[in-house]
């Protein structure tokens, strides 16, 4: 119902099997994620290697916290890994670290992109993003670092970087060098973690509370905007048989006036006399009446049918028809095609049961009518798009009462 709510979805998902702190890494391709993994953990975890070595999701639960490792941004033409990385950041992560390479420089344009999004992103669900300036070993000296530092604060204004290198951590845990540890950096971000992740119970809080409310707000502006258009379509639908039964039966009073005035204007009826035989190639006054009463019978169905034709009221349903195509019209199937007595004249088009059997039929064809057929349909879609959207705010209900 909600297709933009697909991620707040997911997320609200994750946050009701009350899985464990989960944080990311992300970044571009090699600029040393799963190495910072591992030193934070403290263990070789996650695969190192000069050449793309991360391609899917890879997590590992250490000390209660699960930690992730995404493909890199960028990683291939194809983008599958940019999708699952971002899946990462936005759907299971409590907190991510962005990981830019100090060599690197500045930031790209699709990091500030990204950076942006997760900042603010932050203020809104309360989800923390630490910015990591990894492999700073790698620059020349510490004027370097801070030429390479604000250059990124000036394009990311109130970004606080946290600089750290894994490999002089690496090498001061196994040298046993304390103070090379500290100027790697990695304690430092440790201890913003630790404070980070306190955070986490109470920014889920905030983040649950937040999505169900603007879900349950959009769904119901969905629902309201349905029932609206519901009833504007029904209205219409009542509408437009009003005033088609109305304009049919004021046709069907004028040209059954008109005929009644005729009949009424006649003398002795001689349509009732058959001919003889020896009457067949002569013009007798009973031909001549039945042939006046045929174009009486014509000019109405002529009138009566122009009535249809502006409602689209023409062709038969699909199911009636015949092998004689100038057969398969409404006209034909509620009138006939010929009538030659005054009785039948009168019955059909003087008499109430006439009128009201041509008002009835007229009015089943012209539900049966293209127009009225796509119109109920559209009216059957929009209450079934009305019962699913129920049924979506029932199914969120049933996820929050879980969570």
């Amino acid at each position: 119902m909600l297709p933009g709510r697909a991620g707040d979805l997911a997320r609200l998902q994750c946050l009701a099997d009350g899985i464990e702190p989960v944080v990311t890494v992300v970044g571009k391709y090699n600029h040393g994620k799963s190495r910072l993994l591992n030193e934070l953990i403290g263990d070789d975890i996650f695969a190192v290697a000069d050449r793309r070595e991360t391609v899917t999701l890879s997590d590992r639960v250490h000390r209660g916290v699960r930690w992730l490792d995404a493909p890199g941004l960028d990683a291939d033409a194809g983008a599958q890994d940019d999708s699952h990385a971002l899946q990462a950041a936005w759907r299971r992560s409590d907190i991510r670290l962005f990981v830019h390479s100090a060599k690197e420089g500045e930031l790209d344009a699709k990091e500030r992109s990204l950076l942006a999004e997760l900042r603010t992103d932050a203020g809104r669900t309360k989800r923390q993003t630490l910015f990591v300036l990894s492999q700073v070993d790698q620059l020349a000296d510490e004027t370097e670092l801070q030429t390479v530092a604000s250059a990124i604060g000036a394009q990311m204004p109130g970004v606080e970087l946290n600089a750290v290198s894994s490999t002089r951590h690496r090498k001061g845990v196994e040298g046993a060098k304390k103070l090379l540890q500290e100027r790697s950096g990695i304690p430092a971000l440790l201890a913003a973690l630790d404070d980070a992740l306190a955070r986490v119970p109470g920014a889920r809080a905030h983040e649950t509370a937040l999505l169900y409310g603007e879900i349950r707000a959009e769904l119901a502006q969905l629902r309201a905007a349905q029932r609206q258009s519901l009833e504007a379509l029904r209205d219409t639908q009542q509408r437009q048989r009003h005033d088609f039964s109305r304009g049919l039966k004021a046709v069907i009073d004028k040209v059954g006036g008109d005929i009644a005035a005729m009949l009424d204007a006649l003398g002795e009826d001689h349509a009732i006399v058959p001919d003889s035989a020896k009457d067949a190639y002569a013009i007798t006054a009973g031909k001549l009446e039945r042939a006046h009463i045929q174009i009486a019978y014509s000019r109405a169905c002529i009138e009566i049918d122009g009535f249809l034709a502006g409602h689209g009221v023409i062709d038969l349903p699909s199911e009636q028809h015949t092998a004689a195509r100038s057969l398969n019209t409404v006209m034909i199937a509620v009138m006939g095609v010929s009538v030659k007595f005054r009785k039948d004249l009168r019955r059909m088009f003087c008499e109430e049961p006439g009128r009201q059997r041509m008002q009835r039929e007229f009015g089943h064809y012209y539900e049966r009518s293209g127009d009225r057929q796509a119109l109920a349909s559209l009216i059957a879609q929009t209450e079934a798009a009305m019962a699913a959207s129920d049924k979506a705010s029932a199914a969120l209900d049933q996820l929050e009462e879980r969570a």
